[in-house]
């Protein structure tokens, strides 16, 4: 007889239930290790039919490793699951395995997909660089305003000229170098840290042709396309290229109950990485004189109705789909045919 079993996963320990003929048989916890619990399934589950578990900060590492054991791994969508967990009168870790595991016994669940190790690899390196570069920008912030306390006003520039700026109006204020040039020191370590995660993303992006192949797109650079890529992993992922902008968040929410019909604003779900990706690469698309192409001229004439940012996120989702019908296609864009709707 075939078992369900739910996992609820936390990063010490993780609740299993395992259910058979509409019955919970075990319920019990085991350390958050994909190992560990796949000899606990073996034991109490052998004819495992569906293991299931939310999305989660180790959903990436459950999957692929329990899935290498020949266990039927399954990720669900977390929101989804949660309308069903909320229904027990008691939240528990113990009640959510229980539930998990009564969904995948009636099989009301939506499965969602895992990106493979390569992928994630990838945008770990985005995920990193991305991050230096905030801290980078804070810490130079922050060193302007320390000094412009005290009168000093660094002048604008970065990278080299910034650190020359900040040591020269230092050069008499021993007390306050003190404080600053140790911060000035940890700025100079990121930057030289930031640009080489960023030097290891070009290589990347060239030994890429899917990215080569997107960044053909005016306003469309190498973290734009690394990270879409990498989010999308197989155009054959997505049926229809229309779909892409729904799955990023670039598409409005509506609302419908008996008179009352209206659309509201985007939705914001899926990759939030990505979406500020692309929505930075229409702001590019819309304000660059040298970046002329169909979907330009398109999202001018919108700017002109409905404001820059409607159009900038309108120009995003249309973005989204072209990206994605040029992954599946495998041609380059084409400028005078401007964008796929």
């Amino acid at each position: 007889m075939d078992e369900y079993i739910g996992l609820d996963v936390s990063m010490k320990e993780t609740a299993v239930s395992i259910r058979r003929n509409g019955k919970r048989i075990w319920r019990g916890k085991c350390a958050s290790d994909p190992a560990s619990i796949g000899a606990l399934l073996r034991k109490h589950a052998p004819s495992a039919k569906r293991v299931i578990f939310e999305t989660g900060p180790l959903s990436v590492w459950f999957y692929h490793a329990l899935c290498a054991q020949g266990l039927p791994a399954i990720c669900i969508d977390a929101r989804h699951a949660k309308a069903a967990l909320d229904m027990a009168a008691n939240k528990t870790d113990a009640n959510d395995a229980d539930g998990l595991a009564h969904l995948a016994e009636v099989g009301f669940y939506r499965e969602v997909r895992v990106k493979g190790f390569d992928s994630m690899l990838t945008r770990t390196l985005v995920a990193a660089r991305t991050r230096l570069v905030r801290i980078l920008t804070e810490l130079s912030n922050q060193i302007r305003g320390l000094m412009k306390t005290f009168g000093l006003v660094v002048p604008a520039g970065k990278g080299s000229r910034f650190e020359e700026h900040v040591r020269e109006l230092l050069v008499d204020q021993a007390g306050l170098a003190a404080i600053v040039l140790p911060v000035l020191e940890a700025w100079r370590s990121i930057r030289l840290r930031a640009a080489e995660l960023g030097r290891q993303l070009i290589v990347r992006a060239r030994h890429s042709e899917a990215c080569q192949l997107l960044m053909s797109i005016p306003g469309v650079g190498t973290m734009t396309a690394t990270a879409f890529t990498t989010a999308i992993e197989e155009p054959s992922n997505f049926r229809k290229s229309r779909s892409v902008g729904a799955w990023l968040g670039l598409t409005t929410r509506r609302y419908q109950s008996g008179q009352v019909d209206y659309d509201g604003h985007i939705s914001r779900r899926g990759d939030r990485h990505v979406r500020g990706l692309l929505y930075e690469a229409a702001t590019v698309i819309l304000t660059r004189s040298s970046a002329e192409s169909g979907l330009r001229t398109w999202g001018l004439a919108l700017k002109a109705r409905v404001g820059f940012k409607r159009a900038a996120v309108a120009v995003a989702r249309k973005l989204a789909v072209t990206m994605h019908a040029m992954l599946k296609s495998g041609e380059r864009f084409d400028r005078t045919a401007g964008a796929i709707a």
